[in-house]
């Protein structure tokens, strides 16, 4: 029995490790969906950005487009000669000073060094559209020649120079192109287009942040045109959120040429949008598996344990019918050997023949209880019970009844003692199943009694609402863990005190069965060594006093009731 009550047990905890393991694995996936689709989300935004990036650079670099395939060689000798630039780079010149990306454009020859006082450098008048030879030039064309001279130097000597322009960038204040004589791999000049730092941010960066990166469309996403060097956000595409380092995800910067070197786009992400999106989906999976595993743990359990009801009730059944098969054949035995003994002559003596028919009476007897109790109990499983209730005096009926019984219990070594109520309210109940009640309690107090003092109390009392009657023992007392139990079919309480006390687990079944039909409850307080009290509560049907004075106000002369009429 031990080994299959593990097993039990065991394929119980696998099932549940079972149930618990596999939630386990579908939690784990929702969250690895959601996470994939959140990091794929993000990778979208990035390569978003990379495409915002790129945009921006190919407006700077679309004016100039198309100035590296034009043959730039004669440049030098037009200029030196004429004062003037060949006509398809003066043309691209014009073309680039129309836009609003530059507010001046240069051409300084690679001989002239613009850093030098005094200096004469070539700039575009846009009254004139021409080059004109000045030494009015702004400071930055310094840095940014320099700039371009150095790298387009270096380039120059470290490998062979495939193309005729080399761009250089001074962070955002210039863009300088350096012209390359590919056959004597030298420098000719340099052309500086001085950047318009305003309208870049302002009408050409911003724009694209909100164009690329809506806030009504993808509130969560965040982009700042920032100014590291001088820690200065230029752009953003939600004014509403400030800047925070803290909370930057990825950085993106203009790279080439050095353009816009103390500049970068950073991008957080502050709410997810299909994040949030799975979010709600996810919470509703969540809500549903949970209920979902609940409701099969629930039901599993319930199976379980079920199951474990039904095992040991037919286990005290299978129990129970080998006791009552006992308790059956025994009496019978009795009966068949005295009536034997009787029917052959055998025993013709008057005070034998008055023996043995006391043991046939007696066993007839306790035969006829077994039979009754087992009648009660299926009555009461097919509903078959009938209650025939009238109003009682709790208080008169308790008196009559040890007056009908107090010798009996006394016969069996028992003191009775009984303490009244003052009230004298009246109960609706069927007296016949108050006298199966009372015997039954009364013959387990005496199965089960101690050996010390012997006594059994009755007390009735009143409540607000009910009157309670209260039967005690000294006997030997129900451990707690069993009490919870001792109203179930078949139950005993089985320990070294009451092993060989003969029962079937019955008793207590039928009383809490029959006093529930007469609307009554039952509760059981004991103590192992001390005794047992059972507590019996009646609904008040009628107070005799409210009765009394119901007659007199409806009759026209004094009427006296007696409590006896209503016992």
């Amino acid at each position: 029995m031990f080994r299959s009550k593990a097993f039990r047990w065991a394929l119980l905890g696998i099932g549940l490790i079972s149930i618990i393991a596999l939630t386990g694995m579908n939690v784990y996936s929702l969250y690895d969906i959601r996470d994939r689709m959140v990091v794929g989300e993000e990778e979208r935004q990035l390569a978003l950005l990379e495409d915002l990036v790129s945009e921006i650079r190919y407006e700077i670099y679309d004016p100039f487009t198309g100035l590296g395939s034009l043959e730039l060689e004669p440049t030098e000798n037009t200029i030196s000669s004429s004062g003037k630039f060949p006509p398809q780079v003066q043309e691209k010149i014009v073309s680039a000073a129309k836009s609003s990306l530059f507010d001046g454009i240069y051409y300084t020859p690679a001989e002239t060094d613009p850093c030098t006082n005094n200096t004469k450098v070539y700039s575009y008048n846009y009254d004139t559209q021409l080059m004109d030879y000045t030494d009015s030039y702004p400071s930055k064309l310094c840095d940014g020649v320099g700039l371009a001279r150095t790298k387009a130097q270096i380039e120059l000597n470290s490998f062979e120079y495939r193309w005729n322009t080399n761009t250089e960038f001074d962070a955002h204040r210039t863009m300088n192109i350096s012209f390359v004589n590919l056959k004597e791999n030298r420098i000719i000049g340099y052309l500086t287009a001085s950047l318009n730092k305003e309208y870049i941010v302002n009408d050409l960066i911003a724009p694209k942040l909100v164009e690329y990166f809506d806030p009504k469309v993808n509130p969560g996403t965040v982009l700042w045109l920032h100014d590291w060097a001088n820690n200065e956000v230029l752009a953003t595409n939600n004014p509403s959120i400030n800047y925070d380092r803290e909370i930057v995800d990825a950085r993106r910067g203009f790279i080439w040429g050095n353009m816009f070197e103390n500049w970068n786009i950073k991008i957080a992400y502050l709410d997810n949008p299909v994040g949030a999106l799975y979010d709600d989906t996810l919470f509703k999976n969540l809500f549903v598996l949970g209920v979902a595993v609940l409701f099969v743990i629930g039901a599993l359990l319930f199976m379980f344990f079920t199951a474990q009801k039904e095992r040991n009730l037919s286990q005290r059944q299978a129990g129970f019918l080998a006791n009552v098969t006992h308790e059956l054949k025994t009496p019978l035995a009795v009966m068949q050997a005295a009536g034997e003994n009787i029917s052959d002559g055998r025993v013709t003596e008057s005070a034998r023949l008055k023996e043995y028919g006391t043991h046939i009476y007696n066993e007839s007897i306790r035969l006829r209880g077994m039979i009754e109790k087992l009648l009660d109990v299926a009555k009461t499983d097919s509903g078959q019970t009938l209650i025939k209730a009238i109003p009682i005096n709790l208080n008169q009926w308790i008196k009559e009844y040890l007056k009908e019984n107090r010798t009996y219990i006394e016969e069996k070594g028992f003191n009775v003692t009984l303490k009244y109520s003052m009230d004298q309210a009246l109960v609706m109940v069927d007296t016949s199943h108050l006298e199966t009640v009372l015997s039954n309690l009364i013959e387990n107090a005496i199965k089960y009694s101690g050996e010390g003092k012997k006594e059994i109390r009755f007390r009735v009392q009143s409540e607000q609402k009910n009157m309670v009657l209260i039967v005690s023992d000294t006997g030997i007392g129900i451990p707690k863990k069993h009490q919870k139990n001792i109203f179930k079919k078949f139950y005993r309480v089985e320990d070294s005190l009451n092993a060989k006390t003969k029962g079937h687990g019955l008793g207590l079944s039928i009383v809490k069965n029959l006093i529930e039909l007469n609307g009554g409850t039952i509760s059981v307080m004991s103590e192992v060594g001390k005794g047992t009290t059972f507590t019996l509560r009646f609904s008040i049907f009628v107070r005799e006093d409210e009765k009394l004075k119901s007659r007199k106000e409806n009759s026209p002369t004094k009427t006296v009731i007696k409590t006896s009429e209503y016992a």
